[in-house]
């Protein structure tokens, strides 16, 4: 089907039932009736690259699962994917491991800012920027991007203005943005950093979907733009989206600037964590070291379900109008054009449908109408998924 030359099978479904897995195995706990196709949370349903099944199996075998710190290997593996693939030199100071990005992200919030504070989001966005903020005390300030024809924009104005407010500390980006699939422009990307340092606004730049970038486009490190903006940022990254790891809770946060670095980590003891997690640390050394070929097919995999979701909708779903997506495998379905309340569009496709996707409104009120699909899954699940929709929306 989708794999001609392809040295891996993204074709093959594999049961993810009784794994414990929450994007099938909970449905119930989210109130979701049983049967459903599953295609909401970002976690991929092919399996991870051979290589890093190689790593844990080998840290399986040795069978001793004690304390462990990354060493200078680990470092070495995040720092060449970084300056292979976008061109970045970083030093190895600079990482912070956490458990994650959203765990990173509300570390920021807590290092970087009081409670009162308020922090700056662009909705519609990956909905933990609000609760992060909102869980800590502290105040969300959205300024909302703007849909200009099939895609959309950031509102500098707004963004400017808002970004002046005297209690704004913190600003998170979302870069490549999810939900809307933007990969921004070296030009928006200075232009938001230059109001930040302009207002004394520390920039958190969540680029963890960055290996996923579409046609000719190329993602841009904020950090690596200028000097100046090296001194003001936290980049955010991770393997787990890349390769299919978020499960073992390992991210690398990159944060030039030595006293914020202090501040971070400061309070990241505060809540008493100290050793990363061991498989984590080889699954991600072995991704960077070994994953790349399997990255390329994949890719090559996603990007082909992207254009037989775009020529489906086209076909079948006319009313529903595809977001272009420039980066992530998360699609933005604008499905206003059903004339259908939220309510009902939701309804619809869960009960009648029996498919369950991401309801835009979880990503700020600026998602009404919007449905977020995954389509990194095997093509015969994601057209099974498509036939369901206009099944149930025609």
């Amino acid at each position: 089907m989708g794999n001609g030359n392809m040295k891996y099978d993204f074709d093959r479904i594999i049961d993810r039932y009784g794994t414990d897995s929450l994007k099938y195995d909970h449905a119930k706990a989210f109130g979701m009736p049983e049967g459903l196709l599953s295609l909401w949370v970002a976690d991929m349903d092919f399996q991870t690259a051979p290589g890093i099944k190689d790593a844990i199996k080998g840290a399986a075998d040795h069978g001793i699962f004690g304390y462990t710190a990354p060493g200078d290997a680990y470092d070495k593996a995040v720092q060449n994917w970084y300056r292979k693939h976008f061109g970045w030199e970083t030093k190895k100071e600079w990482i912070v491991k956490t458990p994650g990005v959203v765990f990173a992200l509300a570390n920021a919030v807590r290092a970087f800012t009081k409670p009162g504070d308020h922090v700056l989001i662009q909705r519609p966005v990956y909905y933990p920027f609000a609760t992060v903020v909102e869980q800590n005390e502290r105040q969300v300030v959205n300024s909302p991007l703007k849909p200009v024809g099939d895609h959309y924009e950031m509102d500098f104005e707004d963004l400017e203005e808002k970004l002046a407010g005297p209690q704004v500390k913190l600003m998170l980006l979302c870069s490549p943005h999810n939900p809307v699939g933007r990969v921004w422009t070296k030009e928006e990307l200075c232009r938001v950093e230059e109001a930040c340092l302009a207002n004394d606004v520390v920039l958190v730049s969540d680029e963890i979907h960055s290996d996923f970038v579409w046609g000719d486009r190329a993602h841009h490190i904020l950090a690596s733009l200028d000097k100046r903006f090296e001194e003001n940022t936290v980049i955010c990254t991770a393997p787990s989206k890349t390769f299919n790891l978020a499960g073992l809770q390992t991210s690398n946060i990159f944060i030039p600037n030595k006293n914020l670095r202090y501040k971070y980590r400061k309070a990241i003891e505060r809540l008493g964590l100290f050793h990363p997690n061991q498989l984590g640390l080889a699954a991600c050394r072995a991704a960077y070291e070994t994953g790349e070929d399997w990255l390329a097919e994949a890719k090559t995999y996603i990007r082909g379900n992207i254009d037989f979701t775009r020529q489906f909708l086209e076909k079948n779903l006319p009313q529903i109008r595809l977001i272009e997506p420039e980066g992530t495998y998360l699609l933005w379905l604008d499905c206003r054009g059903m004339g259908l309340t939220v309510k009902e569009l939701n309804e619809k496709i869960i009960h009648d449908g029996k498919v369950w996707l991401d309801a835009g409104e979880m990503f700020g009120p600026e998602g009404e109408g919007f449905q977020r699909i995954n389509v990194a899954c095997p093509r015969s699940y994601l057209e099974q998924a498509l036939l369901r929709l206009k099944d149930c929306l025609e």
